[in-house]
């Protein structure tokens, strides 16, 4: 039985509602200066494997790695301690716009839901996997993803899903792109004038275009662990950023990607202040 018109309107009430709330709308920029922590750990990282220095967490260039990082830092289990909150306060926003996505159009209404679901998804991800490190456990995502993978080579069909989930992933990979070179990502904030917009815009660019690349390659790596039936092939961001070691001047294509995540980095602390929430 479908819940009646009234039911729905008082679901909806109570979710713009909750959405609306300054104290949520606080914590969820906490989650966007967190989310920029991390992504400048990852970006340092990535630059650091590039140089043969490594760093973090066994030189992780994922989340994890970052995580890692924090929690060997000097007040680092305080720190992770935010980045649980703030994330975990983003994922619940994210969840909340899924909720109340208003638009007419059936398919364009699945698509936007499907994208707030999955950054609400992602979110909440990192904030269970920040709260393993903050209560003094440990995670290893490129671990988890391989495992995770090999569960799903050995399930039927298994080698079909895999290449789906390889898919979405690289698509998600070239919509950040998109989003960057068309500096659509600006309709989610309060752009603000003269040069700190111009910085805020150039910084937004770099880093959706190299998030972009990165998060393709980690959807590329899912297909290659397909067509090989070999899980191992298949570990997250961690891989996807160490697999651009493999190509022709692959040292320096880490570092510019690297770097680009650190933009991303930077943008995420604007966008912790100019968000449109």
């Amino acid at each position: 039985m479908s819940p009646s018109p009234a039911s729905r309107s008082s679901a909806s009430n109570i979710a713009r509602q909750a959405k609306n709330s300054p104290i949520l709308a606080m914590l969820a920029r906490t989650g966007y200066a967190v989310n920029g922590i991390l992504h400048l750990l990852i970006g340092g990282i990535a630059i650091g494997v590039a140089s043969g220095v490594g760093a973090g967490s066994g030189g992780e260039a994922d989340q994890s790695g970052a995580l890692g990082a924090l929690a060997s830092a000097p007040g680092g289990v305080l720190v992770l301690w935010v980045v649980f909150v703030g994330l975990a306060a983003l994922g619940i926003w994210q969840l909340l716009s899924a909720a109340l996505v208003r638009e007419p159009d059936a398919t364009k209404r699945a698509a936007q839901v499907a994208g707030e679901l999955g950054k609400a998804v992602a979110y909440l991800a990192i904030a269970v996997t920040a709260l393993t490190f903050a209560r003094g456990g440990s995670s290893n995502s490129a671990s988890s993803t391989s495992s995770f993978s090999a569960t799903l080579l050995a399930s039927p069909g298994g080698v079909f899903l895999l290449v789906v989930l390889g898919l979405g992933v690289l698509a998600i990979g070239v919509v950040f792109v998109v989003r960057g070179v068309r500096r659509s990502f600006t309709k989610h904030i309060r752009v603000p004038g003269g040069t700190a917009g111009k910085a805020v815009i150039a910084l937004g660019v770099v880093g959706y275009v190299a998030k972009g690349i990165a998060v393709g390659v980690v959807g590329i790596l899912f297909i290659v662990a397909a067509a090989t039936t070999n899980a191992s092939q298949a570990t997250g961001l961690d891989g996807a950023l160490k697999a651009l070691l493999g190509l022709p001047f692959g040292g320096v294509i880490l570092v510019v990607v690297g770097l680009g995540v650190i933009a991303y980095g930077l943008y995420c602390f604007a966008r912790a202040r100019l968000a449109q929430l």
